[in-house]
């Protein structure tokens, strides 16, 4: 359509004398009419294919782009600035990961000639240049954030980091004895020589490269050794208050070695030391057709964890060049893969400061989460769940319901039987210290452990023993399909009947991460679901067909082909003139078949709104293809990880809630739950929890077509809203409102 309100003003002279059939009248008529010229035809956008490349972002750019969500945090003046670091840290300890399995995996496909090109179309080789582009900038910055911003505001709150050069006399002596007396006994430096190969090193050890000069005691001179920073040692060491003057002061490990290099080599003299850190392909790699011990065959492939294949090495930037060459020629790894930092190398274990005690003010303001009423007045928790169900949402909502219930239930004479998924607990957690009792108390207990937990595998390993010296029969799930489901199943006698008790969520059975992601959890009576997760147990445990559930939906076998079914059910709506809305909450969205349902969907008018933590591979806001489709990404103090799926449904609203994000993994590889919300009060009660994601605009990120992500900002008169520090003021017992989330 032409913008009339810009077009240019037409001046006609009106001054001349000449008649109007005059040459001159006539060019002046001509100058001033314009010709009359046909609208150009509408040019109609070619709509693509719903399988054509450019429709998907590839995965594993999706996954970084998340590490840089977290890392924008720290530059978030809203939060206090220990909180800001901790987000910069985890930054760090999000990339280690990425490397050590995402850039691994991209990394053996090319090894081993087994290249896979997912939807988008990429190529591993394209895919991993794209990352050492994106890493290799946002790695710059991370440290810019910290030694520019960070670094100097954490010193005007007297914590300082004291470098060698802002050494007292006093501090030098200290640094000198503790260096002699703590450090130098437990060090063992590496000369390279013929006899000396490079060290095979730990994934992810503090390590120095040091140039020496002179020639040892056996003649020996080949000019560079190895120094491995003892694992046992704190990368921190505290300075004594008395030889400071005020405040926290810290001192790096590093720093120390640096300072004493020398005296590990005596009478050879250091012409440099300088830090690295490689990182290890950290996968575990377990062949179901050749595994007939699972713990075994993990506790054997645990140590080669720490001895995979080198990914990427991290040096000081002052390294000089021809050292850094050498690194990466005994890693056989190429230049695209060096990252030179200004400063520790091994970042993520600034952790420790991150929560001291006497700088409450520097973190988030803690808080008590809250109990519903019909559980806080309970004496008898089978009493109230017997009345109706019972949703919580953590950590705004204690887990501590939970984990009574199973305290009561280890105690209570009417109990005969517990079942429970493990996946993510600790060895010493207090829901296996309950199980123990259990057992120990005459309970059949049967606990599912899923020993491939990726990096809690040997934590798995330790409380399947404890379980089992206590009597409790232990289960390793189902070989080639990781059991993901969450649920726990409690047998109990009343009045000569037998009833079953249910615990179902969305997170995982570990109550510092019930701290810590945003989860939710069920505790039902309703005899259809605790006969389904009855027959789920028993699927697991025993062998048998996979058995007909009236309400539960499960992976592999129902789950992904009944959410493609509410899927379409809602696109058939729209199709028809109908109103119909979908509303999705997940970590990750990657499943082909599910974004193509969600095109089709948006093309017949259906309106999404998704909600999507991490990884998304739906590009929305495409022209005739997602342009009804809007996906968000929200950060804050918690983790986001529950898994929520609304659906409008003609009016009849349904909610489902599952252990399973939208990814392949999860729908075709691992065993999952997916149960519903019933009862109107639930229903709206989940919306409305939606509908608070989808309006907050502090700490929302909108994804746009070209994969890229923009903070939402209020705009006009809006005011600030954000979702968690609404929950935390809605459903906590004594939130703190001073502080935006």
């Amino acid at each position: 359509m032409r913008d009339t309100d810009n077009a240019p003003e037409l001046h006609i002279d009106t001054s001349t004398t000449q008649p109007d059939d005059s040459p001159a009248a006539t060019r002046n008529q001509v100058s001033a009419v314009p010709a009359v010229v046909a609208a150009p035809e509408p040019v109609e956008i070619p709509v693509p294919t719903l399988d054509a490349p450019e429709l998907y972002i590839h995965r594993e750019l999706s996954q970084l782009q998340f590490n840089i969500r977290v890392l924008e945090q720290a530059l978030d003046e809203s939060y206090p600035l220990l909180e800001r670091l901790k987000f910069l840290l985890i930054f760090s300890s999000n990339l280690d990961e990425f490397f050590e399995i995402r850039v691994a995996g991209l990394k053996k496909q090319i090894t081993f000639a087994r290249e896979q090109t997912g939807p988008d179309g990429l190529q591993p080789q394209q895919v991993l240049s794209k990352i050492s582009e994106l890493a290799h900038q946002q790695v710059n910055r991370q440290y810019s954030i910290l030694n520019d911003i960070l670094l100097p505001a954490l010193a005007r709150e007297k914590i300082r980091f004291v470098r060698r050069r802002q050494w007292t006399y006093k501090q030098t002596l200290w640094v000198r004895r503790f260096f002699r007396n703590e450090i130098a006994p437990i060090i063992s430096p590496i000369g390279l020589d013929p006899t000396h190969p490079f060290p095979l090193l730990v994934n992810k050890s503090l390590n120095f490269i040091v140039q020496l000069e002179g020639i040892d005691a056996f003649g020996r001179d080949s000019g560079l050794a190895i120094i491995p920073a003892p694992r046992s040692l704190p990368r921190l060491i505290r300075i004594p208050d008395e030889l400071c003057d005020d405040g926290d002061n810290f001192v790096f490990l590093s720093s120390m070695i640096h300072a004493h290099a020398d005296d590990l080599f005596p009478g050879m003299k250091v012409l440099g030391c300088y830090q690295f850190r490689l990182t290890r392909n950290a996968d575990l790699i377990v062949d179901p057709d050749e595994v007939d011990d699972l713990a075994r065959a993990l506790r054997g492939e645990l140590l080669s964890r720490r001895y995979g294949d080198a990914v990427r090495l991290e040096v000081a930037d002052n390294c000089p060049k021809p050292l850094a060459e050498f690194l990466l020629k005994q890693f056989g790894l190429s230049e695209s893969e060096l990252y030179e930092v200004n400063g520790p190398v091994n970042l993520t274990r600034l952790f420790s400061i991150t929560g001291l005690d006497n700088h409450p003010e520097l973190q988030f303001p803690p808080f008590s989460p809250g109990i519903p009423k019909l559980l806080s007045s309970a004496d008898n928790l089978f009493q109230a769940i017997r009345k109706q169900d019972i949703l919580l949402l953590h950590p705004y909502e204690s887990f501590s319901p939970v984990v009574d219930l199973l305290r009561q239930a280890a105690q209570d004479t009417n109990v005969l039987a517990i079942k429970q998924t493990l996946y993510r607990t600790g060895a010493n957690s207090e829901i296996v210290n309950a199980l123990v009792e259990a057992a120990r108390n005459g309970k059949e207990v049967t606990v599912v452990i899923e020993l491939r937990a990726r990096f809690d595998e040997e934590s798995n390993l330790q409380l399947a023993s404890r379980l089992q010296q206590a009597g409790a029969v232990v289960i390793y799930g189902v070989v080639g399909f990781k059991t993901h489901a969450k649920m726990m199943l409690i047998l109990r006698r009343e009045d000569n009947d037998l009833r079953r008790y249910v615990h179902m969520g969305t997170g995982n059975y570990h109550a510092g991460n019930a701290r810590l992601y945003t989860d939710y959890s069920i505790l039902t009576s309703d005899l259809a679901m605790t006969e389904d997760v009855h027959k789920l147990f028993n699927q697991l445990i025993g062998m048998g067909k996979a058995q007909r559930m009236k309400k539960l939906l499960q992976a592999p076998f129902t789950l992904k082909r009944r959410l493609l079914e509410l899927i379409n059910r809602e696109t058939l709506a729209a199709q028809a003139g109908k109103p119909a809305h979908i509303i999705a909450k997940a970590n990750a969205l990657t499943d082909a078949k599910i974004i193509k349902a969600l095109y089709k969907a948006s093309q017949a008018g259906v309106k999404v709104d998704l909600i999507i933590r991490g990884m998304c591979c739906l590009r929305p806001g495409i022209p005739g293809v997602s342009h009804n489709i809007s996906v968000r990404s929200v950060i804050g103090r918690f983790l986001e990880h529950s898994r929520v799926y609304y659906f409008l449904h003609e009016g009849q609203e349904q909610v489902w809630m599952s252990s399973a994000d939208m990814m392949e993994r999860n729908l075709d590889k691992r065993v999952e739950t997916c149960f519903p919300l019933e009862g109107k009060k639930l229903v709206t009660r989940a919306k409305q929890e939606l509908q608070v994601h989808l309006s907050d605009n502090t700490h929302a990120w909108i994804l746009q077509p070209d994969g890229s992500y923009l903070r939402s900002t209020p705009t006009g008169n809006q005011n600030p809203r954000s979702a968690q520090g609404t929950l935390l003021e809605k459903l906590a017992s004594s939130p703190q409102r001073t502080v935006n989330l």
